[in-house]
């Protein structure tokens, strides 16, 4: 009996077991179920996206017909001088925006934690509360976000166990693997073309689920390559399985062992790994309660503003040294207005300092994390799962790093075109649109 034989036979076995057909199309609703969660957040995003893209532009459109009226700002807000260089960069509404990529809809990872649209001003930090919200997984599956990266992290092995128990074992228990030896090349080869016909049969359900996940989000136009590298560690990762439980079966000799070992392997990697070193990590890092940025913001802020004019003054001048040679540097009735205008730039430099123990914490639990991968498989291919949708953690760290570049260039705008007494015209208004707009 020749392989290819033996992998038939096997489809004929396949077909008549109602039991593994129906455990077949129950993984594949769930998954199916996973990519449309994952299809719902990525067009909710990107609707959410261009809303708001409309709606900045109906408010600078607005505060552009000041310009055109040759009004200095609202009637009813008489403070506000859009020819200030303050009131013009405040009111241009600079956003800057995380685009969700399509492959999303394989893998929602950080998504529904992290902000991915922020409203960029001089008072602004990338740990703002509307960039960190914290959802814990458990609410996240009670609100039904079961994406598709979780059934083919849990649900896949889960199937393959069903399809595997009990090959080899039942012959085994039944007496008739001598027979089988006699008619095929060795057990071991008989065997293999068994588990050989159930991993291509996941592989190309596997392969048709993200061709329909593809369609729904355009992922062949839009990100073709988060496709293939999809493909790849999906099928890796069925391959790593199907080793395992392959080991299993070759050694096993009954129907009992056999799913109890199988059953101990998928708990053990799928729960009892991932626990451990979440603990693990959780131990040698606990949580940091950003205490650091509160008393930033709250406290070292308002020091700062107490501080005596000398020091106040001495502070700004080390920052930007260039303001001492400046035209207001030399008027004295405007001198004073300057120096409070130019306040964000100092509590900037609060906010970062107090952001690099955070930062700090953060990549230590990565390295920590990093660290266990070689025996905590689930994590490894999550983070590659989350990578190729641009949902991991180091995407929405790069996000928080081109935030607070664009406010340490909106304040370095800001305080030199003040101490340059810049006079902001419609012309001068769109420029700071342009140049301190990363979109």
């Amino acid at each position: 009996m020749k392989s290819l034989t033996i992998f038939l036979y096997e489809a004929t076995h396949f077909v008549r077991n109602p039991f593994k057909v129906v455990a077949v199309l129950l993984f594949v609703l769930a998954s199916g179920y996973g990519l449309h969660n994952g299809a719902r957040l990525y067009q909710e995003q990107t609707a959410e996206i261009a809303r708001i893209q409309d709606k900045i532009a109906e408010d600078r459109q607005e505060y552009r017909a000041y310009y055109d009226a040759e009004q200095p700002g609202p009637e009813n807000a008489p403070w506000i001088n859009m020819e200030e260089p303050f009131w013009a960069i405040w009111f241009n509404y600079i956003h800057h925006f995380k685009s969700p990529s399509p492959a999303l809809v394989y893998s929602v990872g950080q998504a529904e934690q992290y902000g991915y649209y922020k409203r960029v001003t001089f008072w602004a930090s990338p740990y703002d509360d509307d960039m960190t919200q914290e959802i814990a997984n458990p609410e996240r599956l009670q609100a039904g976000t079961l994406d598709f990266s979780f059934a083919l992290l849990f649900l896949l092995p889960l199937l393959l166990l069903i399809l595997l128990y009990n090959l080899k074992s039942t012959e085994a228990e039944q007496g008739l693997l001598p027979l089988i030896e006699v008619q095929t090349a060795g057990s071991s080869a008989w065997l293999l073309s068994r588990t050989a016909f159930y991993v291509s049969l996941l592989f190309l359900v596997t392969l048709g689920l993200l061709v329909y996940g593809a369609m729904l989000t355009g992922v062949f136009s839009q990100a073709g390559a988060a496709f293939g590298q999809m493909l790849l560690f999906s099928a890796l990762y069925l391959l790593v399985w199907a080793v395992g439980f392959y080991l299993i079966l070759r050694t096993g000799k009954s129907v009992l062992g056999n799913t109890l070992k199988m059953v101990g392997i998928w708990l053990i990697f799928a729960f009892i790994v991932p626990a451990a070193v979440h603990q693990w990590i959780s131990i040698e890092r606990p949580a940091n309660l950003m205490t650091d940025l509160i008393d930033a913001k709250r406290d070292e802020r308002q020091a700062l503003f107490e501080l005596p004019d000398s020091v106040y003054r001495g502070k700004l001048h080390a920052l930007f040294p260039e303001i001492l040679d400046s035209p207001l540097a030399k008027d004295s009735l405007k001198l004073g207005e300057a120096y409070n205008s130019s306040a964000a730039a100092l509590v900037n430099e609060l906010v970062k300092r107090s952001i690099v123990s955070i930062e700090a914490d953060s990549e230590a639990k990565n390295k920590l994390a990093r660290t266990s991968h070689w025996l905590n498989p689930i994590a490894f291919f999550q983070n590659r799962f989350n990578q190729i949708s641009q949902s991991h953690f180091d995407d929405y760290q790069a996000y928080r790093n081109e935030i607070q570049a664009l406010i340490d260039q909106q304040i370095r705008t800001l305080v030199l075109d003040i101490w340059k007494g810049v006079k902001v015209d419609k012309s001068k208004f769109e420029e700071y649109y342009a140049t301190l707009n990363l979109e």
